[in-house]
């Protein structure tokens, strides 16, 4: 008895020390909250005159939020500590949600700020961002004369279709660069006039010119390295795709091969001469396509060829065992609901979903070959399960069955003995019915 109330005394002190911790925490947490959203709230105002009012609405409006719920953290607290008592579980209620208002004032002011400190930043680095973008505009000026001699080379050695892909960028480049050069104007005369929202816009929309200039640029300058390359690998698929005809002549004959092999060699035959312009990206990426196809229906052919493919009546007459076998076990433990356990059940459940799942395919007027071994496999799991169905079923009837030798005198087995032995023998002429059900599914197989 002692080590019992020792233990509800120790319990006692922890839950004190718990409710405590959860008082000072909620305290800590709501002084902490209110410098934090006094802070906050002189920083909106700088951001305000970096950023402008439009690029600070989304933090003024959580400032509203914080004020809002955090008045409803300070009732709280004035109730925690005015005259009228209150119970150990109100106080812990009330420190537990001040606790989580403070906490969730911190995230959502964290996540505004977070997102204005980039821009904040970037803004007070304006002069020396402005001096960058046109430096990057004269830089990228100079790259678009040689930019138009590229595209002016690969269009006379390749299809106009492969060029198109970069035919405009040196203008496009040129146009962007200029508009950037106008944006760092605008952004520079808004800022001396004190608008710093569309001189933060300005700027930002010539940083994003001047990004995307130099990738069209690039884009131009690698396009000869890309084509030469794809150009290399055509060859080499060319040399491979060749290698994979000769090979399909040793694999099965299945009209999905032959097709395979004719669009094979017709993408071949529509190959560029010598001294054509070609698209290299296209004719790679065609051949590339053709040859997969080849090789995926080679593999197919010959897997089906070691493993043949069940025959559609036998798929058939192992779904038509299993129909037979779960109509046995549905009827026997339908006719002993009370005396059937959770086994026989389940297993007849697992195989009517089986059964289910097999519907659509046995329904269609020809089970397609893809599906027969699948088919073949459920019907027979199928059947497995309806039998071990049976099987329990039997296992509950006959340890349900009252012991009391005159219990089947009054109407219940056939009396006694006897009684349970005709039972028994009615389930065997079941069972052996299956099994002979199922040696002529062998021999059907």
């Amino acid at each position: 008895m002692a080590g019992f109330w020792g233990k509800r005394k120790r319990e006692q002190l922890e839950l004190q020390e718990q409710d405590a911790d959860l008082a000072r925490r909620a305290g800590a947490a709501l002084v902490a909250t209110d410098e934090r959203l006094r802070v906050t709230t002189d920083e909106l105002v700088f951001a305000d005159a970096e950023l402008g009012t439009e690029a600070t609405q989304e933090l003024r409006e959580a400032l509203t939020a914080v004020r809002h719920h955090l008045g409803e953290a300070f009732h709280l607290n004035q109730l925690n500590h005015d005259d009228i008592p209150d119970t150990l579980e109100e106080l812990r209620t009330r420190n537990a949600r001040i606790v989580q208002l403070c906490e969730w004032a911190d995230e959502l002011l964290d996540d505004r700020t977070s997102s204005l400190e980039a821009r904040i930043e970037r803004a007070r680095r304006a002069p020396e961002i402005l001096a960058g973008i046109r430096a990057d505009v004269d830089r990228l000026t100079a790259r678009v004369p040689t930019a138009r001699a590229v595209v002016e080379r690969v269009a006379q050695r390749y299809a106009p279709e492969a060029v198109q892909r970069i035919a405009g960028n040196p203008d496009e480049a040129a146009g962007l660069l200029e508009f950037a050069a106008h944006g760092a104007e605008v952004a520079e005369r808004r800022r001396a006039a004190g608008e710093r929202g569309p001189a933060n816009l300005a700027l930002e929309t010539a940083t994003e010119a001047v990004r995307r200039a130099g990738t069209l640029l690039d884009a131009v300058d690698d396009f000869e390295v890309e084509a030469l390359r794809a150009q290399s690998t055509l060859a080499a698929v060319v040399a491979d795709s060749r290698e994979d005809i000769v090979e399909a002549r040793n694999a099965p004959q299945v009209p999905a091969v032959t097709a395979a092999v004719a669009e094979l060699e017709r993408a071949l035959t529509s190959l560029t001469p010598a001294g054509g312009k070609a698209d290299p990206f296209a004719e790679l990426t065609v051949l590339r396509e053709k040859n997969s196809a080849l090789d995926a229906v080679i593999a197919k052919a010959r897997e089906r060829a070691a493993r043949p493919v069940p025959a559609e009546a036998h798929v058939r007459h192992a779904v038509d065992d299993a129909d037979r076998q779960l109509s046995v076990a549905r009827s026997v433990i339908a006719g002993h609901r009370g005396w059937i356990g959770a086994d026989a059940r389940t297993r007849l459940a697992e195989a009517e979903s089986l059964r289910l799942a097999l519907a659509p395919v046995i329904a269609a007027a020809a089970i397609p070959e893809d599906d027969r071994e699948k088919a073949m496999a459920d019907a027979r799991r199928c059947g497995q399960l309806a039998s071990e169905a049976l099987q329990f079923a039997q296992r509950d009837i006959d340890s349900s069955r009252p012991n009391d030798p005159g219990w089947g005198q009054q109407g219940g087995w056939g009396g006694g003995r006897g009684g349970g032995q005709g039972g028994n023998n009615i389930m065997g002429g079941i069972l052996g019915g299956l099994v002979i059900g199922s040696l002529l599914d062998g021999m059907f197989d």
